[in-house]
């Protein structure tokens, strides 16, 4: 299926992302700074532009890894929450950082940062890029927040429509291919 790479309307700028960015990286460092081993663990596929870009700005020594989830349920229902890819690094006695690209109904986020708690993780903290709060369904304290968005369904810097729009520099309001929404 051929998609064309249509410019969605701008949300977020790749100037105030990148602003953000830098703030929430400074931020992180202030509370960091004397920790003695922070592991830094992105939710896939749509937290890694956003991650990487963070952690380039990062001072403190961080360790990275991975996590990958999928939900199963009826329709918009919140279902069983599967983990495709666990992470590699055993996070017991570490302080973790866990980083999304948006945080919506919570259901999903509060089994991870539920998992990594039981892990033994000495701390758990949530950075995420995107805070739909009209959508949450289940509380999730999110200790590093990039930008509170309306409930729109949103694309670009990592968040996507079937697999397209990734790589757009910026976050954009998703208005469909021409029919297909």
């Amino acid at each position: 299926m051929s998609k064309a790479k249509r410019v969605p309307h701008i949300l977020i700028s790749e100037a105030d992302l990148q602003r953000r960015v830098e703030e929430l990286a400074r931020e992180i460092d202030r509370d960091y700074a004397t920790c003695e081993r922070l592991i830094a663990i992105g939710v896939l596929k749509g937290s890694v532009f956003f991650m990487v870009d963070l952690l380039k700005l990062v001072n403190v020594p961080v360790q990275v890894d991975f996590f990958q989830t999928s939900s199963y349920g009826e329709g918009t229902e919140p279902g069983e929450v599967r983990i495709r890819k666990d992470i590699d690094l055993s996070i017991r006695g570490a302080d973790v950082l866990l980083i999304e690209d948006i945080v919506d109904t919570g259901y999903t986020l509060r089994t991870i940062l539920d998992l990594l708690r039981f892990r033994g993780a000495k701390s758990v903290k949530l950075c995420a890029l995107l805070d739909k709060v009209e959508r949450r369904e289940v509380e999730v304290p999110i200790d590093y927040r990039g930008f509170e968005i309306e409930d729109k369904f949103v694309v670009g810097y990592g968040l996507d429509y079937a697999d397209f729009y990734r790589d757009l520099p910026y976050i954009g309001i998703y208005e469909g291919d021409g029919g297909d929404a």
